[in-house]
């Protein structure tokens, strides 16, 4: 799985944190009491946002150091005999497909420390670039006067406007973009949440946050939320009566999530999308396919504002070229 360079990420969250400092003003107060300001509430929020989790880590910390991969095996190999009895009412041998494909002898269920000792990594490498973060954002929001006019002066003069409008216009669409964005995650969050009580799924807000949060990662994302919310429904179903209870309630699901995607790619995505970067549907979706193809999951979250933003630099400076002139006709 690729990562941004902590570079990106820097610039990115800076940039946020711009924006931010920037609506506050500093006329009846300090600089730096703004600055502290700005980074405290990110920080706020990004410790709120992580302690919704705390009770599910917890929970998953403590079986995991009861984990007995033998016992886990059993019951894998439990649950694919109880999926072959219940297909057999209908005449399919389960059994005989999996055994014939060596599936069960292929299985390493070692696999899964290994993942939770890459998550913690994975925290640790956050939380140093975290603090990086905050270090730079400090004094780059305190003398933010001073590093834009630097940022003026190197600039070449033949190209200083043009490229001064070009930065003021994608930092609107862009602005515009991940307002649309924070808009659509939380229509599907609240419509998955609404999917997940109705089938008194175990943790639902959580699971539906998760699977919001995937959601990101353009039409990938839903089908990663879908398999992850199946298996912690089935895991959390350990005990249960298989065939009577878990098997439905979990194709119950699927289906509901099934029909919230159905919502969001035919209405909140397009219309949302479109009206946000002022591109067509069939444009951000070649746009996505092509950087998927090329960058991976990377590319795909990161095509329509890299896009907008090439579409801007291209009307300021090539405005009479026939391609770009019909791609920008809307900006």
């Amino acid at each position: 799985m690729k990562f941004f360079p902590h570079q990106e990420l820097t610039k990115s969250i800076i940039g946020v944190y711009y924006d931010v400092y920037n609506e506050l003003g500093y006329g009846f107060l300090e600089k730096v009491y703004h600055v502290i300001t700005t980074l405290l509430f990110f920080v706020l929020l990004i410790i709120s946002f992580v302690l919704l989790f705390v009770p599910l880590i917890i929970s998953q910390g403590e079986n995991l150091s009861l984990l007995d991969i033998n016992s886990l095996e059993i019951g894998f190999n439990d649950m694919v005999s109880s999926i072959s009895n219940y297909l057999e009412t209908y005449h399919v041998n389960f059994k005989q497909l999996i055994d014939s494909s060596n599936l069960t002898s292929k299985i390493n269920f070692n696999f899964i420390p290994d993942i939770f000792n890459g998550i913690i990594n994975i925290v640790g490498n956050l939380g140093m670039g975290l603090a990086s973060v905050l270090f730079i954002s400090f004094f780059l929001l305190k003398e933010k006067e001073q590093a834009f006019k630097i940022f003026k002066f190197i600039l070449p003069r033949n190209h200083k406007t043009k490229i001064l409008v070009s930065i003021d216009k994608i930092q609107h669409l862009l602005s515009r973009y991940f307002i649309g964005l924070l808009l659509q995650l939380f229509i599907i969050l609240i419509l998955y949440l609404i999917v997940f009580l109705i089938f008194g799924v175990d943790n639902a807000f959580i699971i539906a946050l998760l699977c919001a949060v995937l959601n990101i990662i353009p039409y990938l994302g839903p089908l990663l939320g879908m398999i992850v919310a199946t298996l912690l429904i089935m895991i959390s179903g350990i005990g249960d009566d298989f065939i009577q209870s878990t098997l439905p309630n979990t194709i119950y699901v699927i289906c509901g999530m099934f029909i919230v995607q159905l919502i969001d790619n035919n209405l909140s995505q397009p219309i949302i999308f479109s009206k946000s970067t002022k591109s067509h549907p069939l444009e951000i979706f070649l746009v996505i396919l092509c950087a998927g193809i090329l960058f991976g999951i990377t590319g795909m979250i990161i095509a329509v504002p890299s896009y907008t933003a090439l579409k801007v630099i291209g009307k300021e400076f090539l405005p009479e070229n026939k391609i770009i002139k019909a791609l920008t006709k809307d900006l």
